[in-house]
């Protein structure tokens, strides 16, 4: 499956009604083209009651993974999350277990900053979220700008009450790679579990 062929996307979580009673399960991604057309899923993968008691006190912190699938349910990529307390990072890996590359979280003190890498470790692109566009990510390719993904507003009731979170995500540059426009979607996710899943 290529996202060459996309210039935007739209991530939707699922909703899932116990997190409206506080508890966190699993995250639940389903993904659009530009015309509404579900052309891909990703889902967090640790089940059972060890992974529910992980995610209710640990949050993200954990080591988990992210299964992407396309539209006929086959797996193609996986996010890998390793565990750390800081400086958290997801590496997306294909089925074959060859890497693709992985978002790095940076430090900043009034930013949130994160950066792109490829399979060997380089820094690829820079992504920033400007203080007064806190629900924007700019992702910067030698200071131009090739992508972003924004949240989208869910609804008084959903961001009060629950973590569906909604996200755009546009590729503005048409050189982009498939693995590049790859790793932008799995920073979709990145930026949910990082940023938006700590509402309850």
């Amino acid at each position: 499956m290529k996202l060459t062929d996309y210039s935007q996307l739209f991530v939707s979580q699922k909703f899932e009604a116990a997190e409206l009673f506080g508890f966190e399960t699993r995250n639940k991604y389903q993904i659009f083209d530009d015309r509404k057309n579900p052309i891909a899923y990703a889902a967090e993968q640790r089940k059972g009651i060890f992974g529910f008691i992980l995610r209710q006190y640990f949050g993200h912190w954990y080591k988990f993974d992210v299964h992407f699938f396309n539209e006929s349910r086959e797996l193609i990529f996986i996010a890998h999350h390793p565990f750390r307390w800081f400086f958290t990072r997801i590496e997306l890996i294909d089925t074959q277990g060859i890497k693709i590359g992985a978002i790095q979280k940076r430090f900043s003190l009034l930013t949130k900053r994160f950066d792109v890498e490829n399979a060997v470790g380089k820094v690829i692109l820079e992504v920033a979220s400007p203080i007064w566009k806190f629900w924007s990510f700019i992702f910067k390719h030698q200071g131009q700008d090739v992508a972003s993904v924004k949240k989208k507003w869910s609804g008084i009731l959903s961001e009060a009450f629950s973590d569906k979170d909604n996200f755009i995500v546009e590729f503005n540059h048409a050189s982009m790679s498939d693995a590049e426009r790859w790793l932008v979607l799995a920073s979709a996710i990145f930026i949910d579990l990082l940023y938006f899943e700590t509402k309850n």
